[in-house]
């Protein structure tokens, strides 16, 4: 293997723990590098389905190291609930290793979300009210508590001290909710600070180790590109940075490392929130891609809110393909386009108001609300691919499909899933070691 970065190619939920599980199988350490619990990923292994918002899904393998690094924002009764979840089902959990540096949720940070998202009305982005969005702000602000602070009491106890009663102004005169009461903050959080010690530690040390003793890295995003705090469709954005890029900040390892990156998207599109979506569908349409296909219906992991959903949308996967920097594509889900008579691709806009077309995203958020799409129609296939396990195998105008978001892309597709099993893959081209940006027919 090498040391590779895979990431969201669209606005999250594209089925990047499946992609994570089916390669951390040759990587020795598995690195999530940012967001928080906000955070939805679901894996089916050997009749099991495995949710995790935390944890890097590679911890279902043994003797690997699953790390949450310093990019990342904790809840820690979530991470722990993950944690026992994990015990209780006979998955060992010491290869799990947390950053220092990475910040902690509050319960402040949770009702500020939620009261703030509330507070925007029309204008609301539709945040999953897990506090992930004032964790950063805090961090940014240099008013966070870390996990070095969780698991240090007398830390604790004075940033407690300090933060509560300013964040109580703040509940209490803007948004008229109740005071956090510090005392009882502090035993909670010094009570979550002494479970997960054992589990805290210098993780970039841990990866720089790894990566001179010459072992395989496998660096995971959550969300997705177009979610992106400085790339994505803002200000419908999470709080952190998805990209290729932020794996180096969010691991703490400098880019010369990353040998390849590799995007997730599914055949389709889905979003789940507020904010523009052009292919967007509606009625009978919408409901045959939330809920058809072999794989998992379009229900968010983190909030089973119903993803809104839609045609695949080039004009996007191209720019995920820019600003990340892939080297080729892992195309999720295409089984459900399976019973599809014929099937749109987005291949550029159009702007309702002045006429003009555009065939990369356009980049003032006032333009791309108003766009429409211009699509490409295919020929559906008709048939089943959840049994496919080679491209050979494939309906006609299955691989027709691939081929043309390749060539829309100028990106090779290595992977593409058919089901949600593990076993329900077809590897392409070797994902790692495939040639860089040169086209695979299928």
């Amino acid at each position: 293997m090498a040391n590779v970065v895979l990431v969201g190619a669209q606005w999250g939920d594209e089925g990047k723990a499946k992609v994570t599980d089916l390669l951390a199988k040759n990587a020795h350490v598995i690195v999530r590098y940012q967001g928080g619990s906000n955070a939805g990923h679901t894996v089916a292994v050997d009749g099991e389905i495995y949710k995790f918002h935390l944890i890097p899904s590679g911890i279902l393998y043994k003797d690997k190291f699953a790390v949450i690094g310093p990019g990342t924002v904790i809840d820690p009764k979530i991470l722990l609930s993950e944690i026992e979840d994990l015990k209780r089902r006979g998955i060992a959990v010491g290869g799990l290793k947390v950053s220092t540096a990475a910040h902690v949720t509050m319960p402040y940070h949770l009702a500020i979300d939620q009261a703030e998202d509330r507070g925007r009305g029309t204008k609301k982005i539709g945040t999953t009210g897990r506090g992930i969005g004032p964790t950063y702000a805090d961090k940014a602000d240099r008013f966070g508590i870390r996990m070095a602070d969780l698991i240090d009491p007398i830390e604790l106890e004075e940033r407690v001290n300090w933060l509560v009663p300013r964040k109580n102004v703040i509940l209490e005169r803007l948004y008229s909710l109740p005071p956090e009461d510090p005392k009882k903050v502090y035993e909670e959080y010094r009570e979550y600070g002494e479970k997960l010690k054992p589990f805290v530690t210098d993780t970039s040390a841990l990866i720089f180790d790894a990566i001179k003793n010459k072992k395989n890295i496998l660096f995971e995003g959550a969300q997705g590109t177009l979610l992106d705090l400085d790339h994505g469709t803002y200000p419908y954005v999470t709080s952190s940075n998805p990209v290729a890029g932020g794996a180096c900040i969010g691991a703490g390892i400098g880019p010369t490392v990353v040998d390849r990156v590799i995007g997730i998207s599914k055949a389709y599109t889905t979003r789940v929130g507020e904010g523009p979506f052009p292919t967007e569908v509606f009625g009978r349409e919408a409901d045959e891609l939330r809920a058809t296909g072999t794989t998992w219906a379009e229900f968010g992991t983190t909030t089973g809110r119903p993803r809104r959903v839609g045609w695949l949308d080039a004009v996007l996967l191209k720019y995920a393909v820019r600003v990340n920097g892939l080297d080729c594509l892992a195309v999720t889900k295409l089984d459900v386009l399976d019973s599809m008579e014929e099937i749109n691709i987005c291949i550029a806009y159009e702007d309702t108001l002045t006429g003009a077309k555009y065939y990369d995203l356009p980049l003032f958020s006032g333009v791309f609300k108003r766009v429409k799409p211009i699509y490409e129609t295919l020929p559906g296939w008709k048939s089943s691919t959840n049994e496919c396990r080679t491209r050979e195998e494939l309906p006609e105008n299955a691989k027709k499909y691939l081929n043309r978001i390749q060539e829309l892309l100028d990106t090779s597709i290595a992977i593409v899933s058919v089901g949600q099993k593990r076993e329900h893959t077809i590897i392409i081209e070797d994902p790692i070691h495939g040639p860089k940006r040169v086209l695979q027919k299928t």
